[in-house]
C-alpha cells in the first residue's frame, strides 16, 4: 500500500475515531470553533507563531502531520489555516533538509535502504526541482523521509524550499477545507465546505493509485 493511500486510511481512522469518542462522552458542547479560535486569540500575534513552530518541529522530528494539519484548519479556518500549514510544513521540511546536508548522512542512508537514495540522487541530478515537485504531488514515498533524502542530493536549498511550498498545496489545501468545519459534523451538521473536503481529499489521496496505474499501462 502506498503512502497516500496509508495516509487516507489513518485520516479516515483518526477522523471516525475522534467521531465515536465525541458522541460516546457527550462532548458536542465543548466543540465550540469560535471558543477555539478565541482561545488562540489569547495569544495575540503569537497565535499563527506557536503554531508554526509546532509544526517545524513536528516535522523535523518526524511526526505524523496529519493531526496538526488539522488542527490547522479548525484553528484558523480554510484560508488562514491553508497558509500557516503550508508555512510550517516548508520551513519544518526546510529544517530536516538543512540537517541531512550538514550533520546526519548516515542517518538517513540507513532510512532511506535498497539504493532508494542513490535513485533519487541521480533523478535529482537529470530533473532537479522537478522532481522535488513531482514527490510533493504524487506522495509515493513518505514526506518526512523524503525532507531529510533530499539534503543528501545536489539540489540547490532554494529551488528544493520553493517548489516544496508550492506543490504541497494541492495536498494540503483539501485536509485543511475538511478539517475547518469537521466539528460542525460532530455536532451533527453537514456543510458544504465539509462536503467539498471531503472529495478533494479522496480525490488526492486516490493519485497515486491513478499514477500507478497509468504507469503500468505505459509499459
Amino acid at each position: 500500500m502506498r503512502s497516500g493511500s496509508i495516509k487516507f486510511l489513518i485520516f479516515i481512522i483518526f477522523i471516525l475515531a475522534a467521531f465515536i469518542s465525541v458522541r460516546a462522552l457527550g462532548l458536542e458542547q465543548y466543540l465550540d470553533q469560535d471558543r477555539l479560535r478565541g482561545w488562540i486569540d489569547n495569544f495575540g500575534g503569537w497565535g499563527p507563531i506557536v503554531y508554526i513552530l509546532i509544526y517545524i518541529m513536528g516535522t523535523g522530528l518526524m511526526l505524523p502531520g496529519l493531526p496538526i494539519t488539522v488542527a490547522g484548519g479548525i484553528l484558523f479556518g480554510p484560508l488562514w489555516g491553508t497558509v500557516y500549514v503550508m508555512i510550517g510544513a516548508t520551513l519544518g521540511a526546510s529544517l530536516a533538509f538543512l540537517i541531512a546536508r550538514y550533520l546526519g548522512r548516515d542517518w538517513v542512508e540507513a532510512k532511506m535502504k535498497g539504493g532508494r537514495l542513490k535513485e533519487l540522487d541521480k533523478k535529482v541530478e537529470e530533473q532537479g526541482w522537478k522532481i522535488v515537485a513531482f514527490t510533493r504531488l504524487i506522495p509515493l514515498f513518505p514526506f518526512n523521509i523524503l525532507n531529510y533524502a533530499f539534503g543528501l542530493t545536489n539540489i540547490k536549498f532554494s529551488h528544493y524550499a520553493l517548489a516544496t511550498f508550492i506543490f504541497i498545496a494541492p495536498a494540503v489545501v483539501p485536509f485543511v477545507i475538511f478539517s475547518s468545519s469537521i466539528l460542525d459534523v460532530f455536532k451533527g451538521k453537514i456543510s458544504k465546505e465539509f462536503i467539498v473536503g471531503l472529495a478533494l481529499v479522496v480525490i488526492v489521496s486516490l493519485i497515486p493509485f491513478i499514477y500507478k496505474k497509468i504507469k503500468a499501462g505505459s509499459k
